[in-house]
């Protein structure tokens, strides 16, 4: 994938926000060597600051579903996989569940229907944002209501009209123009 400047529209992939994300990402790159056999660099791993904050398309095996990058957000070209034994899909998802205080957005692949269902259920509090056979990035504003839950923010779903309850302060109104005549409840007597 070809990473340079964002004005050049040949290149696949550009620099990272700030320098301050640059170096997070390249610790987080930098520490698979020290994981002792938790984790292994299987593609990219790169990275460049001489002209920008350029982080190579990077991606992470982990053994260990905790592994740090599998449980932090880190907002760039990183990805970490973990490969899980099959017959165990369904505890797989408890993992998941547990694994990241973070929930901003997941997606589930599968043609099976009970699976789809068993996943959306279990992972109910996983993501803000939950695809079923597509990819998970790119909502749209304005079509698409995006927001995280659990430590990914407060899932206002920025956006949307359901943004609007967050700037709300409810108040209900009562006005009644007849003089009262009794203050009384039926449990009053």
């Amino acid at each position: 994938m070809k990473m340079g400047p964002v004005d050049d529209f040949s290149n696949f992939v550009n620099a990272v926000i700030d320098e301050k994300s640059f170096n997070n990402l390249a610790k987080y790159i930098d520490d698979v060597q020290q994981s002792g056999g938790k984790a292994k660099i299987i593609c990219g791993g790169g990275y460049d600051k001489s002209k920008g904050w350029f982080i190579e398309p990077t991606i992470i095996e982990a053994t260990d579903p905790k592994y740090v990058t599998m449980c932090e957000e880190l907002f760039g070209p990183v990805l970490t996989i973990h490969v899980y034994d099959a017959d165990k899909w369904e505890e797989t998802l408890d993992v998941v569940d547990q694994t990241s205080p973070y929930a901003l957005t997941g997606a589930v692949f599968s043609t099976d229907r009970y699976a789809i269902e068993t996943m959306t259920r279990k992972l109910v509090n996983s993501a803000g944002n939950f695809y079923i056979n597509d990819k998970p990035t790119g909502a749209v504003v304005g079509q698409q209501p995006f927001g995280g839950a659990r430590a990914s923010g407060t899932n206002d779903k920025a956006g949307s009209a359901l943004n609007l309850y967050r700037w709300l302060s409810a108040r209900t109104i009562k006005e009644t123009y007849v003089p009262v005549t009794n203050y009384r409840y039926p449990f009053h007597q």
